[in-house]
């Protein structure tokens, strides 16, 4: 859990030379998780540190320091906060480091720890040189070269992709007679195998579905699986998610058919990668409005919500991280950044890449505009015309309050508009985190905003916003 919102003449907002500081909330939450965050904290004093600086005209957004550690030699840690981006010469496979996060923790303190406007040394300055270098190559010839690099060779991409799309095909005929033997079995058989520790004949399924390269269709076999005897309800739920696949696996099959858009969309979520969109960058201001980091025990995958000032659009960054290993890619919520994205092929799909950004992130003001909770229910209902596997839409709910469940009859807690009528419940692992005491803390009973994902299973708050709390309070 990321701590508290924490504000006063420590962690306040302090106007510098770089622009706006963060605040320790948008510096911790770039720790990779709990045990990065406490070690980080631990270090965001200034008894380790010396030769901190933090540089303007001669380096602007650089951070640097040296941090004394448990060998002989202290360790040289520099932050880029115009990416972010990170170096340190400690062993730590974390991205950020404990080190860079302490660094970072100094420097939003304001209270001295770290001199403003210095000469970065040597070994600073060449990592930094380095950066600015890679950056400029990217900006003047990278997409082209990759783009040259991938079209080297068409005929021997098509090739490779004939060959995938022959066994997705041949794994998609699997599936379809594993359904149809599920139905013919009837749902109560799979209640019977679930018991029984049956989960096996849906886990080779999912095997056979990572054999044919389709990933997407793999996770879905495995939630199947998950479903019978999984609570009350669960035949409606089995026989929902079956339908879908169904409706997946044709759409497959019938792909030619489909319109461009959903097409695309058909392909991702069979799992084939998706690419970012020719000729549809949007350069933006765009709001950070919340990150968070999901694992299946192999893969972790970082989502990252943002959405324009200017262009209203909203954004969805990805990153993975493999082998234990946290993403690279970090933004602090609650800032502003000035970055042109890509937008990536799909009805419906909000994921665009980050193309190049520009200059250093800032607070933003107010939240973005929200409406009544029937909008909300609105707008996701309307992504699912587009898109029929999709499981959740961002939206900005504007003057709500959170309310707990029924003193009688039980159900889940909910966000009601303040005028009262219309609610939407939580998502059962919204009710059982720990940031709904953060929600339920910043409204104090009264109207907020708040930011997150709704679909077919509820509301799932990402942000928050209120008159008694400074800038985003995250909920992740």
């Amino acid at each position: 859990m990321r701590g508290p919102v924490v504000s006063g003449p420590a962690y306040g907002r302090v106007m510098t030379d770089l622009g706006v500081r963060w605040t320790a909330e948008q510096v911790l939450a770039l720790a990779p998780d709990d045990a990065s965050r406490r070690a980080g904290s631990k270090l965001g004093t200034a008894g380790p540190w010396s030769e901190t600086g933090a540089g303007a005209a001669q380096a602007p957004g650089a951070v640097w320091g040296l941090c004394r550690g448990s060998g002989s030699k202290p360790y040289q840690t520099v932050v880029d906060t115009a990416g972010p981006a990170y170096t340190c010469s400690c062993p730590s496979r974390k991205f950020p480091c404990k080190h860079a996060l302490g660094l970072l923790l100094l420097w939003a303190s304001g209270g001295g720890g770290v001199a403003a406007d210095g000469e970065p040394p040597a070994w600073a300055r060449e990592w930094l040189a380095g950066r600015r270098k890679r950056a400029g190559r990217t900006e003047g010839g990278g997409a082209a070269g990759a783009g040259a690099a991938n079209a080297a060779d068409p005929e021997a991409a098509r090739r490779r992709a004939e060959r995938r799309a022959g066994r997705i095909t041949a794994g998609v005929g699997e599936l379809e007679q594993r359904l149809a033997d599920l139905l013919r079995g009837g749902l109560a058989a799979a209640d019977s195998g679930a018991r029984a520790g049956g989960r096996g004949p849906w886990e080779e399924t999912a095997a056979r579905m990572v054999d044919a390269q389709a990933p997407g269709l793999a996770a879905r076999a495995r939630e199947l699986g998950a479903i019978p005897g999984s609570g009350a309800g669960w035949p409606g739920r089995l026989l929902e998610e079956a339908s879908l696949l169904h409706l997946l696996d044709r759409a497959w099959l019938g792909l030619d058919a489909l319109p461009g858009p959903l097409a695309a969309t058909v392909r991702t979520r069979v799992g084939l990668p998706s690419a970012p969109g020719v000729g549809t960058e949007v350069r933006d201001v765009w709001s950070v409005l919340a990150q968070y980091d999901t694992s299946d025990g192999k893969v972790t995958t970082r989502r990252i919500w943002l959405r324009g000032g200017e262009s209203g659009r909203w954004a969805l960054l990805l990153s993975f991280g493999a082998a234990g290993r946290a993403p690279e890619l970090a933004l602090p919520v609650g800032l502003a950044v000035d970055a042109r994205l890509a937008p990536h092929a799909g009805s419906g799909q909000l994921r665009a890449g980050l193309v190049e950004r520009f200059g250093t992130p800032a607070p933003f003001g107010a939240p973005p505009p929200g409406g009544p909770v029937a909008a909300a229910a609105e707008a996701y209902g309307r992504a699912l015309l587009a898109d029929p596997w999709l499981e959740s839409w961002p939206v900005v709910l504007a003057d709500v309050v959170p309310l707990p469940p029924e003193p009688e009859g039980g159900g889940a807690w909910r966000l009601r508009d303040a005028a009262g009528g219309a609610a939407l419940p939580l998502t059962a692992h919204a009710a059982r985190g720990p940031g709904l005491w953060k929600l339920v803390a910043a409204a104090g009973g009264r109207p907020v905003t708040v930011f997150g994902e709704c679909g077919h299973r509820g509301v799932e708050p990402l942000a928050v916003w209120s008159e008694d709390t400074e800038g985003t309070v995250a909920l992740t």
